[in-house]
């Protein structure tokens, strides 16, 4: 398990590579290697195709890579089966998407429980803990909605509610703002100031700086590549959310 003296996410020189050996041979990862330690807020910037995604897709235990090894709360997880990897995902990475990914037949409050049904949580405790997160991110008078009722921000905002019912130690967010106006998109940048502040590590995958300078720490990807690491002397906590266009 997680001890202070070694990163909470570490990855040692990992690759992706796609139809490997042939002529049109693509290394969405080449060689990357990155540390994360426990409480951390880190974004990870980069143009389309530059990698971000498949580097979010191998930490988040989505794929694995074609080469490397890649430690998450000390553990190997570079070579373990779908199903032990799966029960990872769940119980220590929370999940936001560009694109919400709620299930349209559910309500709000049904779409939050589903990772503590997948958690064996049950009855009214499961139930507790969805008008929780629903709580912390404002929507509890919205349990009842279905996505369709919602607008672009309500939903990722049931999205989040979703990614942290579980309380889990790692939040990834691939372009939550990306489909959201400025001032909406502050808001959720807001939400994940407080997670951080409470102590959930933030892997946020961006192509925006603005979004990405509220956080702590910058890696930013070129072909596969880690090119640029950069902090900022703030806490990314205190930020009040991205300027407003």
């Amino acid at each position: 398990m997680y001890t202070m003296d070694e990163p909470l996410i570490d990855i040692r020189g990992v690759y992706k590579i796609y139809n490997e050996g042939f002529e049109n041979e693509v290394r969405a990862l080449d060689g990357v290697s990155l540390s994360v330690q426990k409480s951390e807020f880190v974004a990870i910037i980069g143009a389309s195709g530059s990698g971000k995604s498949t580097l979010m897709n191998i930490l988040g235990c989505l794929d694995q890579p074609t080469y490397g090894e890649y430690l998450l709360d000390g553990e190997p997880v570079s070579d373990l089966p779908d199903r032990k990897l799966a029960r990872i995902r769940n119980h220590l990475i929370g999940f936001i998407f560009q694109g919400f990914n709620l299930i349209p037949s559910l309500s709000a409050l049904e779409n939050v429980e589903l990772p503590l049904i997948y958690q064996g949580i049950r009855g009214e405790l499961r139930h507790d803990m969805a008008e929780e997160a629903l709580q912390r991110v404002g929507l509890e008078s919205r349990a009842t909605h279905k996505p369709g009722e919602m607008s672009g921000g309500q939903q990722q905002r049931v999205a989040i509610a979703r990614a942290i019912a579980t309380k889990p130690p790692v939040i990834m967010a691939d372009e939550p703002t990306g489909n959201l106006d400025s001032r909406t998109g502050a808001h959720v940048v807001d939400i994940l100031n407080s997670l951080h502040a409470e102590g959930s590590t933030i892997l946020l995958i961006t192509h925006d700086d603005g979004i990405s300078a509220m956080a702590k720490r910058q890696i930013r990807l070129v072909d596969g590549h880690i090119v640029d690491q950069s902090h900022h002397g703030h806490d990314a906590a205190s930020f009040g959310g991205v300027p407003h266009k």
